[in-house]
């Protein structure tokens, strides 16, 4: 038996490490798309540098070779829909780890609409609900292929859930009720007044009915 393989790092960690807004942003990705941990966020941000390093190392090429290192980059991102037939480089160095993670099983899964939230999308394929052309895939962060995406359905029978309800606003409905609580306390107000007037007019009847 051969030694033991070791293992590689998969991703990089930022050289700043406490960083608020950096903090911040990383918080709303993992929360909006329904990340496990940093970690799943870590690899595609590794993964967009290094193509981007690719494509950067290019420029530095004479012009035969970089067509050829180009058409292959090319076709790799085309693959998974990142880029277009038209593209250049530069849309590569503009690419965002937003844009990965649109291609990531889960988010496919949450975008069409078999689950209501992109944590419930990735309950429903770890627990092997979906498939991609009948192939059972139960790896949240699998990038799908753009000829892969209309392929993505359930496994077997569809899975009956509740669609979310919508919110309610709850400062509409407090300007609402504070709105009819002052009006009928305008009411109350209102209502002594006229009946001393009422009362007012039927003393003088009165009077004038004794005169009389």
């Amino acid at each position: 038996m051969g030694d033991p393989k070791k293992k590689r790092k998969q991703y990089d960690k930022p050289r700043k490490k406490w960083d608020k807004q950096r903090i911040e942003k990383e918080r709303r990705i993992v929360d909006f798309y329904g990340l496990k941990n940093k970690r799943e966020l870590r690899r595609l941000e590794t993964l967009l540098r290094n193509k981007k390093h690719l494509a950067r190392a290019m420029l530095a090429l004479p012009l035969e070779k970089r067509i050829v290192r180009e058409q292959e980059l090319m076709s790799n991102l085309r693959k998974y829909g990142l880029v277009k037939d038209d593209s250049t480089i530069d849309d590569i160095l503009s690419l965002k780890v937003e844009d990965i993670l649109e291609k990531r099983f889960q988010t496919v899964v949450f975008r069409k609409g078999l689950a209501n939230t992109s944590k419930q999308a990735r309950q429903f394929i770890t627990h092997g609900h979906i498939a991609i052309a009948k192939n059972r895939v139960s790896i949240p962060g699998y990038l799908v292929q753009a000829d892969e995406v209309s392929q993505v359905n359930w496994y077997s029978e569809p899975i009956k859930f509740e669609t979310q309800k919508p919110k309610k606003d709850l400062k509409k409905e407090f300007e609402e009720a504070s709105g009819k609580e002052n009006a009928a306390e305008e009411a109350a107000k209102e209502a002594p007044g006229e009946t001393k007037e009422s009362e007012k007019t039927g003393t003088a009847n009165e009077e004038a009915e004794e005169s009389k």
